[in-house]
């Protein structure tokens, strides 16, 4: 990229020092644009996308570190470059902590400052690009049958994606609702094993009597009902993957058997003493604690460690932030095809509800509440009001759809909903140790809506 399109923001309040930066960075060929202040950074930001901040910390109206923390939480591209003098040098390399890519201590050369920001500019581009590599490769939004661009759920892809190369065991760990079947058929997919059988075998669904002969098959008349041969997952699985859903379901003694499988990759079939070698790649799942289940004596430790090799942990849906939204994009558009009805989306008051809302079953209640949307209503746009009523307590009124306990001020009145998001709002943070930007994420916006909303309830306090 010629340096001609890069676009640099100085924020400098000594009005010398800025001409001269400026000059200096135009000659060699940017874009340059001036601030004395950063409110004025905020303004010139608010209606440019720079590509890189030249900021000195120690501003008049606030100060430059936190003036980081808040831009690097928003959606905002920018890169900075912090500018300081020696005798606040920590306040830099707090600075680098929070994102900043290089710092400049004053005074400082014109080739000095010419070649940092070259650097920097580098750096950028580099990383950009590699953006643009992995944007080829994958769609942010999908992975498999995921649906979610949030961090947490980035992270789970890549997980996936180097494990389903190796013959490694996966332990996936998570709540009900989060998607560990889907999990597991994604790294089955995206292995060496894709075009073999996929089994999947829920543990808690079988009675216990008749789980072994499930999984390890049984012949004719090795027990009452037998009537006839019976193969088992892990032959039906053979040369592909077998996937034990609610694992830690499994009795004691049927789990010194599942050991000896894992360890020997031999059947032995209920009603004989012949084994019989397959080929299994072997993905397990539990939504409880195992290392509780082991401590407390119903999971055994040696089965424990034999099959966590890779664990992959499922995020609770509230704590995936921006997914939610898709998510029910995604489910709304599925099912408005399949009732024939013209929903398009949501109103700001219906997402904000979704993003409220604790999800206490995860994907599978939020794909469940908009398919029941889709049956009943017909509109252009969800509602608050179209929500039925949750499992936690939320109902469904003429306003919005609120938590049952917190629609009734002291007095009794009906709460307004800026006053009900606000409470959510500072319930989450609170939630979130204090920490605007992890609250922001798992409330799917942006640390500077948070922000601004925390300024205008200040202000509205100030003028009542």
């Amino acid at each position: 990229m010629p340096t001609t399109s890069y676009k640099i923001l100085i924020v400098e309040d000594t009005l010398a020092m800025a001409i001269l930066y400026e000059k200096q960075l135009a000659s060699a060929g940017y874009i340059v644009e001036t601030a004395s202040s950063l409110s004025e950074a905020n303004e010139k930001q608010s209606t440019t996308q720079f590509d890189l901040l030249l900021l000195d910390l120690n501003l008049p109206d606030g100060d430059g570190l936190e003036y980081l923390e808040r831009i690097f939480g928003t959606d905002l591209e920018t890169s900075a470059i912090v500018i300081t003098a020696d005798a606040s040098l920590n306040k830099a390399i707090q600075a680098m902590k929070l994102g900043a890519l290089d710092y400049l201590v004053k005074p400082f050369a014109e080739s000095r400052l010419i070649t940092t920001v070259a650097n920097t500019l580098e750096r950028i581009q580099l990383r950009d690009d590699l953006e643009e590599i992995r944007a080829v490769t994958h769609d942010n939004r999908h992975f498999q049958d995921f649906i979610g661009s949030s961090k947490e759920m980035q992270k789970v892809y890549r997980t996936i994606e180097n494990v389903a190369k190796s013959k490694a065991t996966v332990f996936v760990l998570g709540n009900s609702g989060t998607g560990k079947e889907v999990c597991a058929e994604a790294i089955h997919k995206t292995g060496p094993r894709s075009g073999k059988p996929f089994i999947a075998v829920n543990c808690a669904a079988i009675p216990k009597d008749l789980l072994e002969s499930e999984l390890f098959g049984h012949l004719k008349g090795s027990f009452t009902g037998a009537i006839s041969n019976r193969l088992g997952a892990a032959k039906e699985a053979n040369g592909g993957t077998l996937f034990l859903d609610e694992l830690c379901e499994l009795d004691l003694n049927l789990q010194s058997k599942l050991l000896r499988f894992l360890q020997t990759s031999e059947v032995t079939a209920v009603g004989t003493s012949k084994s019989e070698k397959v080929d299994v790649r072997v993905i397990c799942a539990t939504n409880k604690d195992p290392i509780k289940e082991v401590r407390e004596g119903r999971f055994r430790e040696d089965l424990f460690f034999r099959l966590n090799v890779v664990p992959i942990k499922l995020p609770d849906l509230q704590l995936r932030g921006r997914d939610i939204i898709e998510i029910a994009e995604y489910f709304l558009k599925k099912y408005s095809l399949e009732e024939g009805k013209k929903f398009l989306g949501f109103t700001k008051e219906a997402s904000v509800f979704l993003n409220s809302y604790s999800w206490p079953g995860n994907v599978r209640e939020l794909q469940n509440t908009i398919r029941n949307i889709a049956v009943l209503h017909n509109d252009e746009l969800v509602t608050p009001e179209m929500f039925p009523e949750m499992s936690t307590g939320v109902i469904s009124t003429s306003n919005a759809a609120v938590p049952h306990s917190n629609q009734e001020d002291e007095s009794g009145r009906l709460k307004r909903l800026s006053d009900i998001e606000r409470e959510a709002i500072e319930e989450r943070i609170k939630l979130c140790d204090g920490s605007i930007p992890l609250a922001a994420e798992t409330l799917g916006v942006s640390p500077s809506t948070l922000y601004r909303k925390k300024e205008d309830w200040k202000a509205n306090a100030s003028k009542s």
